[in-house]
């Protein structure tokens, strides 16, 4: 028997049977808290006991798994997956190589009651890792710290077992979400995502210059952050040798980390503009190195008809790097960062939406490790075509040593 038989076939089946010894051993076991879900798979029905239109569960599976670089070099890497609807006992099963890079977008509402479960299903790859997950909500101000994911704070889930974290959404804006146990060393190998609460403002219709809007990015009152399209892009890079040192259990080179790869949502360019998930990463001899299992889902593609007004969430979910993206071509406004809108104190008392806009005209943003914008893009008066969203730090505008590839995507107008 080979290794890739081996390791397609017959350690998945092992993880899985060790796992299993746990359970019984230890008493750790998948647990899924999700009300009005009346079978364990973290989706409410309507009608089941319990059952709250405005409760919102999720269920993400933390393991291991391979991603496909531009250049088409596989990448081993840490992740989350999304198992939601998923039966509670087949959720290790169905987690086992599947990780997710990027990390599955989480979109709520604000006034939503959420309920993220998380089972740790352990590493295919390393299975000699027992390092246990967090879902640490950066940037959310009302998390009780038990629910942080802070290991000062808070605990990690072990191989095995599984948690569910409740959080009140009162906030509107852009966030991320990444894991905080052994933070650098599992945040850069892929535990990132992205997370965005939609405003309560959602689904009014308010004109703002001349204009009718559904869609806004904050409550802001009078229509100004109305938008048309939106899309999270969320900005990344990784340090190949870094993931590679992991996957053949070499020692991790934490001082020597320089990121060969950079991303928009877990893709260089071109890739970046394909529209649907990327096929599953293949090894030397043609065979899946995710047991079939899909890895990188999300586009960065942007589309719009011309006169429409597109959101670009972006987020910087780097453990190194500084970037700065421009719109060539477009105009850019920033009409909040750090999940606020951009507008000052009330000047006299009479309401919190009162002060002035702080709202401005950019040609580039720059975000730092942890940093969220939201930037509005007008395509009114804009001619047809495609145009670029990327970085302006020229030397991440590569696949590795392949030129004409990393932080870079398009943005058609049709």
């Amino acid at each position: 028997m080979n290794a890739n038989t081996f390791r397609k076939h017959w350690l998945p089946t092992l993880v899985a049977a060790a796992l299993g010894a746990v359970t019984l051993q230890a008493g750790a076991a998948v647990y899924v808290q999700c009300p009005g879900d009346s079978n364990a798979d973290a989706v409410p029905e309507v009608g089941a006991p319990g059952y709250d239109p405005s409760v919102k569960c999720r269920h993400l599976a933390a393991g291991d798994g391979f991603s496909t670089m531009a250049d088409g070099k596989p990448l081993y890497g840490f992740g989350f997956s999304d198992v939601t609807g998923v039966a509670s006992g087949l959720a290790i099963e169905t987690g086992l190589l599947a990780a997710n890079f990027a990390a599955p977008t989480i979109e709520l509402k604000e006034g939503e009651k959420f309920y993220l479960t998380l089972t740790n299903v352990g590493m295919v790859i390393r299975p000699d890792l027992f390092d246990p997950h967090t879902v640490h909500f950066h940037g959310f101000p009302n998390q009780a710290p038990v629910f942080d994911g802070m290991p000062e704070g808070s605990f990690g889930i072990n191989m095995g077992s599984s948690v569910t974290y409740f959080y009140n959404i009162t906030e509107p804006g852009t966030y991320i979400y990444h894991c905080h146990m052994e933070a650098t060393e599992h945040m850069q190998m892929g535990m990132l995502g992205q997370l965005y609460v939609r405003p309560a403002q959602d689904g009014t219709t308010i004109n703002y210059a001349g204009k009718n809007y559904n869609k806004f990015v904050f409550n802001d009152g009078d229509g100004s952050t109305g938008y048309d399209r939106a899309y999270p892009i969320q900005l990344g890079s990784v340090d190949h040798n870094f993931h590679d040192a992991s996957e053949g259990v070499q020692p991790l080179p934490f001082a020597e980390m320089r990121d060969t790869y950079a991303l928009f949502n877990g893709r260089g360019y071109p890739d970046t503009v394909n529209p649907g998930p990327l096929p599953t990463p293949v090894d030397e001899l043609g065979d899946s190195k995710n047991l079939g299992n899909q890895s990188q889902k999300v586009s960065a593609l942007i589309t719009a008809t011309a006169g429409e007004k597109i959101l670009l969430r972006l987020s910087n979910l780097n453990v190194t790097n500084y970037y700065t993206v421009t719109a060539l071509g477009l105009p850019m406004q920033v009409v909040g960062g750090g999940a606020h809108i951009g507008r000052g104190p009330d000047p006299d008392g009479t309401g919190p939406l009162q002060g002035k806009d702080l709202y401005f005209n950019t040609a580039s943003v720059t975000l730092g490790g942890g940093e969220t914008v939201e930037v509005l893009v007008d395509t009114s008066g804009v001619p047809a075509g495609t145009y670029f969203l990327y970085s302006t730090n020229l030397n991440y505008l590569s696949n590795n040593d392949q030129d004409f590839g990393g932080m870079m995507t398009e943005i058609v107008i049709q």
